[in-house]
């Protein structure tokens, strides 16, 4: 198993909280080390637990934590709030599931270079010859047409985007797309997309 840097930092950090508690444990009950035995055996087991726990979390949230549903018939989307404050969507862009952070201020749908290769966008193709102002500053833009894009039973063909010549974690569902929804709802922790 490969740790990166975080993970080394926060299992040095764990090891050394371990270290002051059980010399903290020895210290104190150094008269009595059969029942600090027994008490270090039941911190061991906690501390253990909480580690399995932490490493299944992402195993299992995805299981445990609603996802977006689709209602075909009104054509209703329903998403839930990620862990982290944000929205999710994953649509189905010319055959290829491409997941999108929900973004009601970026104008466009933004394709990240590596989303936008794999829908058979051929960067060698895109001319950048857009900008657009990001919390991070000015970057490049190239425009493209996306052949169908898919989200359950709504589905647009041809529609424009921009591909990012920057740095972006994920593609950006922007107003462009929003729009094209008669209800757009942010409330109690879910996004409703209604057409």
């Amino acid at each position: 198993m490969d740790l990166n840097g975080d993970q080394i930092a926060s299992l040095t950090y764990l090891l050394l909280f371990g270290a002051v508690i059980g010399g903290w444990l020895l210290v104190s009950n150094r008269r009595s080390l059969g029942r600090m035995a027994q008490q270090a055996a039941i911190w061991v087991f906690i501390f253990l637990g909480a580690i399995v726990a932490v490493g299944l979390w992402s195993d299992v949230r995805d299981t445990v934590l609603p996802r977006q549903s689709v209602m075909q018939d009104g054509a209703e989307v329903v998403v839930p709030m990620a862990p982290d404050g944000h929205y999710y969507l994953t649509l189905d862009l010319n055959g290829v599931p491409v997941r999108f952070v929900v973004d009601t201020g970026a104008s466009e749908i933004v394709l990240s270079a590596a989303d936008a290769a794999r829908i058979g966008i051929d960067p060698a193709s895109m001319v950048f010859s857009g900008r657009a102002y990001t919390a991070n500053g000015m970057v490049q833009t190239a425009p493209v047409r996306i052949e169908r894009m898919a989200l359950g039973a709504v589905v647009d063909e041809g529609v424009r985007a921009v591909v990012n010549q920057g740095e972006l974690d994920e593609s950006l569902l922007g107003m462009s797309y929003l729009r094209r929804f008669d209800r757009l709802e942010i409330s109690g922790g879910q996004l409703v997309l209604e057409r």
